[in-house]
């Protein structure tokens, strides 16, 4: 029976290796006729890919399990179910753009709903609980680069199957390389350059399914020794997640309110192209995944996850250097009259650094601060890349001359074609 398990463990995934990837392609157009795109891309990307690696993960596994070969015991139909119902979730997020809360509420209530209190406990439960929440946000979360959410989730599930397979929980082993293998497919269209997104349809189902399988693969084991696994085997989406958390809390921006502020925006900005960012990232998941897993063999003394902490702390104490939040006035600087308002009517659409005389810091003495004199003071634009802020001077056109004149140079910022530092721009170009 365990070579049939295994036989079918590799042709499953072959399967929905092949079959995510062509459902991903078939699901492209429709979703772009209904306008279910991300929108922080800043071309048309479909969120398709998420539907096609849920529907390919339930297909195959539940057809391993109709037919007996494989059946889903042992906690894993539960699973997949629960996982099911937050994707749902998940693509009505995508589609009616609803409040974040109601996604992550949704997986609160599917995590406590899955996690094996007769071998947890009900403290430990409620821990295994919120951890699974915050890990499926958390993938959400990564789901900011072409190819990270993707190939952070295979080496995810692959970790956490080979965990299960150690434990002799067949049925979570098989959906976990269900799982890995659909997201491989998936990776063919997600790649950068991106043809198609997992949205939270996909992330929030590729995070929620790992997690909860990595809770019934570690059930009975110690709590500290299960919580260093637990953390090896998710060390990047969980460094995001903290990165975040303290980048947002001391620039004293809301938790909800999206920005360029995740581990590959960072390393972006540190000079990595987008695939370098996500090969990067992928292979520090891939170190913590095989740290877990050899802890979880006996291959490795129960204190290597520290080592794992550690790095990723220190990469989230450097990152955190990095600005990304916009930039700072200096001294004595001060925004003009007009600042946080709209800009006027034949004032242009703000402030372009280098620009005309009259209309750039350094100007000739007179008039409104950086202004030709006589000057008329535009007002204060705010632009907003990647959900990052900026809010600039006020422009100041010189006295007679029509704000045509400048319409070329206005044109141009207005695209975000010149004074936009383009590490700024949204992860995916």
């Amino acid at each position: 029976m365990l070579y049939v398990s295994v036989l079918y463990g590799i042709a499953a995934a072959t399967a929905a290796c092949l079959l995510s990837a062509v459902l991903t392609a078939l699901l492209r157009t429709p979703a772009l006729r209904l306008g279910v795109l991300d929108r922080r891309h800043p071309g048309r990307v479909p969120l398709s890919g998420g539907a096609a690696v849920v529907l390919v993960t339930v297909l195959v596994a539940g057809i391993g399990h109709g037919s007996g070969i494989v059946p889903l015991g042992g906690g894993a139909g539960a699973l997949l179910a629960a996982g099911a119902a937050v994707a749902g979730l998940g693509l009505l997020a995508d589609v009616w753009r609803l409040r974040g809360r109601v996604p992550a509420l949704g997986t609160a209530v599917a995590a406590a709903l899955v996690v094996p209190y007769e071998e947890t406990g009900v403290a430990g439960g409620v821990l295994a609980a919120a951890w699974i929440t915050g890990l499926a946000l958390a993938f959400r979360g990564l789901d900011h680069a072409d190819g990270l959410a993707g190939s952070v989730g295979v080496v995810t599930a692959f970790g956490v199957g080979v965990c299960a397979a150690a434990e002799v929980r067949d049925g979570i082993a098989v959906l976990m390389s269900v799982l890995a293998a659909a997201l491989a497919g998936f990776l063919m269209h997600n790649w950068h350059p991106a043809r198609s997104g997992l949205g939270a349809c996909g992330s929030l189902f590729a995070g929620f399914v790992p997690a909860a399988a990595a809770v019934y693969a570690r059930g009975g084991h110690g709590p500290l020794s299960g919580a260093g696994v637990l953390f090896a085997l998710t060390a990047v989406a969980s460094a995001d997640a903290v990165l975040v958390v303290l980048s947002r809390r001391a620039a004293r921006r809301p938790l909800s309110r999206s920005g360029s502020d995740h581990l590959a925006h960072r390393l972006r900005r540190l000079g990595l192209t987008p695939r370098g960012a996500a090969v990067l990232l992928c292979a520090g998941a891939l170190g913590g995944a095989l740290v877990g897993v050899l802890v979880h063999l006996g291959r490795a003394g129960g204190g290597a996850p520290l080592w794992v902490a550690g790095v990723a702390s220190a990469a989230v104490a450097a990152l955190l250097r990095v600005r990304v939040y916009g930039t700072r006035r200096g001294p004595g600087k001060s925004p003009g009259k007009g600042a946080g308002k709209r800009p006027g009517r034949g004032a242009g659409r703000g402030r372009v650094p280098g620009g005309p005389p009259g209309g750039s810091p350094g100007g000739p003495p007179g008039g409104s601060p950086g202004g030709s004199p006589g000057g008329s003071p535009g007002r204060a634009h705010r632009r907003t890349l990647d959900g990052a802020s900026t809010t600039y001077p006020p422009i100041h056109i010189p006295a007679g001359q029509s704000p045509l004149a400048c319409k070329e140079q206005i044109r141009l910022e207005s695209s975000g074609l010149s004074s936009v530092d383009p590490a700024a721009r949204v992860m995916h170009t």
